[in-house]
């Protein structure tokens, strides 16, 4: 992203790093960046991009101020902060680091999909502090998450929302790189050919990977949608399951116990034929989710499906007749703008929305933009 300097129209170093707008430098460092640029067009190197940014203060802890824990997980801690360098909130995502085994290879993902990545649709990532004890990874601060969204909502959306957020989950997932965070999908970018069956939270998780395959890629995310979609669309998730096992009874109870038609190869899977699970038919989704249309249920049923090489992407998902209503001109936007630029884009009232006033996202509001 390149916006206009703080310092005025010569100033080269500001421009090349591409500061947020409302940073707030130090006088020293106005001075040295000034001093440093002599000469307005020459890019800088990158040795001196790096020494430009830490003066200013990035990549240092001191730099933020935390505010209070928002999360906690089996390798990361979430907290809320404040960046001294322009008083906006932040996300920081502090990722112990063990001694023996270094990065986690998750983290080091995140960072490899992240770091040069911008998109409306996917959490921005600011900037990197590395010490011995922890990462610290800031990304930009949001206010509330999808869970959080639905519980304000008393789980009744509108389904016209249903779809404009589902969109933008796919939208996102579409992108040039995938999203670190949502299923670590794999990435052009790391040269990775195998991965820990213990992925993605259990209730999103696909049956391949429940019955241990470790070689997949972006299908493993699809199936999350499809949990996801019929989550919004009837306020309570499709598969809670507490163990694997039971995930995958609940999974193959409404979808049907998969056989070598559905599913090639499954009656080879060791752990499959262990379960000895009933023979179960597959149900009409319709009758489990009946707020959801015709177009909504095919869809549904296309990212549900057993076969890897069947289940719908995200690219072919976004041109799925479900979203027909959208108009053509969703998906001609820039991926930096937002889906609400369009002004026939819009957001409903929630039937079960908390709040007796409502009050839509800002039409068009640009997100910050990341300094790497």
């Amino acid at each position: 992203l390149q916006i206009p300097s703080p310092l005025g129209p010569c100033c080269q170093p500001c421009k090349q790093m591409s500061l947020p707008m409302d940073i707030r430098l130090p006088p020293e460092i106005l001075k040295k960046l000034q001093m440093q640029s002599p000469e307005p067009c020459k890019p800088l190197s990158r040795m001196s991009r790096r020494a430009s940014l830490s003066d200013i203060g990035f990549g240092k802890l001191e730099t933020y101020v935390k505010l209070g824990k928002l999360g906690e997980g089996t390798y990361a801690t979430v907290f809320k902060g404040r960046s001294k360098l322009t008083e906006n909130l932040v996300a920081l995502k502090e990722i112990r680091l063990e001694h023996e085994e270094g990065a986690p290879c998750t983290a080091i993902r995140e960072v490899s999909l992240l770091k040069n990545l911008k998109h409306a649709n996917i959490v921005t990532l600011h900037d990197i502090i590395h010490t011995d004890r922890c990462l610290t990874l800031v990304f930009e601060y949001l206010d509330s998450d999808l869970k959080q969204y639905l519980d304000n909502c008393r789980n009744i959306m509108s389904m016209s929302n249903v779809k404009v957020f589902m969109f933008q989950l796919l939208r996102g997932l579409a992108g040039e790189l995938k999203l670190a965070d949502f299923g670590l999908a794999r990435a052009k970018s790391v040269p990775t050919k195998t991965y820990s069956n213990e992925v993605v939270t259990l209730w999103y998780r696909p049956p391949d990977v429940l019955l241990g395959s470790t070689e997949y890629s972006t299908p493993i995310d699809m199936w999350g949608v499809g949990c996801i979609l019929y989550e919004m669309a009837t306020g309570r998730p499709l598969f809670p399951g507490s163990t694997v096992k039971e995930e995958l009874h609940l999974i193959f109870r409404l979808m049907g116990t998969p056989t070598e038609e559905t599913c090639p190869g499954i009656t080879a899977n060791e752990e499959f034929r262990s379960y000895l699970f009933p023979q179960y038919r597959a149900q009409a989704l319709i009758n489990h989710v009946p707020r959801l249309d015709t177009e909504g249920i095919d869809l549904l049923t296309t990212l549900l499906l057993y076969d890897t090489r069947k289940r719908i992407s995200a690219e072919a998902s976004l041109r799925h007749a479900y979203f027909l209503s959208l108009g053509e001109d969703i998906h001609s936007i820039p991926d930096t703008a937002s889906v609400f630029s369009l002004k026939d884009i819009q957001l409903q009232k929630d039937p079960g929305h908390r709040s007796s006033v409502f009050h839509p996202p800002g039409r068009g509001k640009n997100r910050r933009q990341s300094v790497f």
